[in-house]
């Protein structure tokens, strides 16, 4: 989401979030396997490991499922075959919308992102249609009551990242995939707790949402894509002004 309407929607969901802890273990146990069979499964030598640990920990992830995830991955026990895929889309009022899923049957997970798309005012679109106005980049949201712009900019800067933008209420620090690791583990070392990290799509051409209802059939649309078991995260390109939202 850009800035403004991802802080809002990061807020909005959190008690969703909360609620569907077993689909959050599912989603990180996913990951966790793919990242530990791409990588190998020494956290200290696979980055990328090391932040999804990171984050199941953070979620209150038992040990025993985040230890299964990874031997899932290396093929010490066995487990069922996983497949990443990325699904784009139009919400009502133009607005680009980005599917990332994790799946075992990726039929079942089109039908069920389509379903989605068609029932909720949406449609699909082709490869390509909407991840050009998008970009692959870290992203953390950080409270601006947590710490000062001038000081998250020394600490972010310094371990890598590209930008820190202002938005009031919070802070968001932006990097290459290459630097995500290093940044957020510089924040965190400084006891800083984000609302949300994450590799996202981070858009450069925000579609502008002024009628309350598109708003609403917008939001719809994005909560019922993260319903689904298989989607691991839901990107679109809306600035909304929460007023809109109630």
């Amino acid at each position: 989401m850009s800035g403004h309407s991802k802080w809002h929607t990061t807020k909005r969901h959190k008690a969703v979030i909360d609620a569907k802890r077993g689909k959050i273990f599912s989603v990180l146990a996913k990951e966790i396997t793919l990242a530990a069979r791409a990588g190998g499964g020494s956290p200290e030598s696979n980055a990328r490991l090391r932040t999804l640990m990171d984050k199941a920990r953070a979620a209150n992830m038992p040990s025993d499922n985040i230890k299964r995830a990874v031997q899932k991955g290396t093929g010490e026990i066995p487990g069922v075959t996983y497949e990443e895929i990325t699904y784009e889309g139009y919400a009502p009022g133009g607005v680009g919308i980005i599917v990332e899923v994790t799946t075992d049957n990726k039929n079942r997970a089109a039908a069920e992102v389509r379903q989605a798309f068609n029932d909720n005012g949406g449609n699909m679109a082709q490869t390509g249609a909407v991840s050009h106005s998008f970009q692959r980049k870290g992203q953390i949201l950080i409270g601006a009551a947590q710490i000062s712009e001038d000081r998250l900019m020394e600490l972010a800067l310094e371990a890598g990242a590209d930008d820190i933008i202002n938005n009031g209420d919070h802070f968001e620090v932006l990097c290459s995939i290459a630097s995500y690791d290093s940044v957020a583990k510089a924040l965190q070392e400084k006891a800083l707790k984000p609302e949300s990290s994450e590799i996202a799509y981070v858009t450069s051409i925000p579609v502008p949402v002024g009628d309350a209802a598109i708003a609403k059939q917008v939001m719809e649309l994005i909560d019922a894509l993260e319903a689904l078991d298989d989607v691991k995260a839901v990107h679109g390109n809306q600035e909304i002004d929460e007023k809109l939202l109630g």
